[in-house]
């Protein structure tokens, strides 16, 4: 049975040591991500006064009467717009996530390739500005995910810009999140345990309690960044691509103490992806006689992507 213990384990490292001493900063953040399939990053260049105006205009929309809300549900997978309150399921649950959420994606050209793949961005008529802030806050954290993809690149003995065309016009996602106050016990918690099905997360808004992952030796261990630290984490995708050398590490979001309960909880997580044409074929680095190929049969992200959603019950 695990338990939950209060001591953080993630380390911190600063993307700042990267222009000094880039072999150490991808030393540093692939040992975490081996050993936790998290890090805690501080030093991450996305200005303060964008994730502080992406965060009201959140705020802004959430506060909106439910059913002005509803006419940005398209029902198409959560891939755009507004998912309700109740909706998303862990894999394998049978309880709902207490939360709702908007996700803002990239924005395409006009007759892009893979305009029938990446749905187009809906936006609230009643914000001005929320356009402008969720995706200069989009824009921000692609920047600082390229940089996090070079590090893990020079982990694993790669060309540094080898993840480069990987991610290039990638199917990202922003999530704006909402967590409401939970009124008593039940059997719903804020997010239910998972992985991420993406290559890695960026997230803000984690320093509120709650996120926990779940250790390899079985127990819940608290992600505790501070304010506007970044917690970063392995998803499905790199870890398939990896050989489980990089692990995504199952997570959740409990529900706070009694005396938090009245207190919302809003997050930002920026879920980068691979470009959807990507073909997810195990790295030779990563196979070994005591490693064997996991996955001896490729697929690209978008089918995987496909395969993940319908367990979660977006799809």
């Amino acid at each position: 049975m695990s338990t939950t213990l209060e001591k953080p384990a993630v380390p911190t490292v600063s993307l700042a040591q990267e222009a000094s001493d880039p072999e150490g900063f991808a030393q540093a953040l692939g040992g975490s991500f081996h050993r936790y399939g998290f890090a805690i990053v501080s030093d991450h260049g996305v200005p303060a006064d964008v994730i502080a105006e992406a965060e009201r205009q959140a705020k802004l929309f959430f506060a909106l009467p439910d059913e002005t809300k509803r006419k940005y549900h398209t029902g198409k997978g959560g891939a755009r717009g507004y998912t309700p309150f109740g909706i998303e399921t862990a894999k394998d649950a049978v309880a709902h996530d207490l939360k709702e959420f908007w996700h803002v994606g990239r924005e395409l050209p006009e007759g892009h390739a893979f305009a029938d793949m990446m749905a187009p961005n809906l936006w609230p008529d009643e914000l001005a500005d929320f356009k402008a802030a969720e995706l200069a806050l989009f824009n921000a954290l692609d920047a600082c995910g390229a940089r996090l993809l070079r590090a893990i690149a020079r982990y694993l003995a790669l060309a540094p810009d080898f993840f480069q065309d990987t991610v290039r016009d990638g199917n990202s996602v922003l999530r704006l999140l909402h967590y409401p106050p939970v009124d008593a016990d039940g059997p719903s918690i804020r997010a239910g345990a998972h992985e991420d099905i993406n290559t890695i997360t960026l997230l803000l808004g984690a320093e509120e309690a709650g996120l926990q992952l779940l250790d390899r030796d079985g127990n819940w261990l608290p992600v505790q960044p501070k304010e506007g630290e970044l917690a970063v984490n392995v998803g499905d995708m790199l870890q398939r691509l990896t050989n489980h050398v990089l692990r995504s590490t199952t997570h959740r979001v409990v529900n706070p103490r009694p005396e938090r309960r009245g207190v919302s909880r809003y997050s930002m997580p920026f879920f980068l992806h691979f470009r959807p044409d990507y073909l997810i074929e195990t790295l030779p680095q990563c196979i070994t006689e005591e490693q064997p190929d996991r996955y001896p049969q490729p697929i690209t992200a978008h089918d995987y992507l496909m395969q993940r959603l319908k367990e979660i019950k977006l799809i």
